[in-house]
């Protein structure tokens, strides 16, 4: 008997920690087996679905990232603004939103943030982020998502795409050759 009450425990505890994709989304990231990723009903702004990422195990050295894709055409030549709410809970190392610009079919990265220069750590409740990127000639892909790097939960919500005339970028560009190598700039 002892054992079938500990196997309705593991399951009871497993549904509710497993979540339901989101429709769009998918899981990536250097580790996302170590994490559940998915929707959270009741979790968001208003009470309504956010989706999240929660680590699964106590120690992880890496990240899981909730992402999707989609094509450059209507931001060619312009600069893109990302906007988006992140909640966070126990973050041991960071969090954050990323947008990355991809050139070449995807084989290199023409923009790229990940918020690794303003991080999300500990608790927080929910707070807006912005992500501003040029989205340049020969561009053929947006990737974009929320990571979570360590242990701990975040959730997001309200996630938009504007374009924006005159915002400084957040990231970078990427270069084509490696700079000022003996740091005399």
């Amino acid at each position: 008997m002892k054992i079938f009450y500990s196997l309705v425990l593991t399951a009871a505890t497993w549904a509710l920690l497993s979540f339901d994709m989101p429709k769009g989304w998918f899981k990536a990231g250097s580790e996302p087996d170590k994490y559940e990723m998915g929707v959270d009903p009741g979790a968001g702004m208003n009470l309504t679905k956010a989706a999240t990422i929660q680590s699964n195990t106590d120690k992880i050295k890496g990240f899981g990232t909730l992402m999707q894709n989609f094509m450059p055409d209507k931001y060619i030549g312009k600069k893109i603004r990302m906007t988006g709410f992140m909640k966070s809970k126990d973050v041991d190392v960071w969090a954050g939103f990323w947008l990355r610009v991809d050139g070449e079919k995807g084989k290199n990265s023409l923009s790229f943030d990940n918020m690794h220069d303003r991080p999300i750590k500990g608790n927080s409740d929910w707070t807006e982020y912005e992500i501003v990127l040029d989205v340049p000639e020969g561009a053929t892909n947006i990737a974009f998502g929320a990571l979570l790097s360590g242990t701990g939960k975040i959730w997001f919500d309200n996630i938009k795409f504007e374009e924006v005339k005159h915002a400084k970028t957040t990231g970078g560009k990427m270069q084509k050759d490696p700079q000022n190598l003996n740091f005399d700039e």
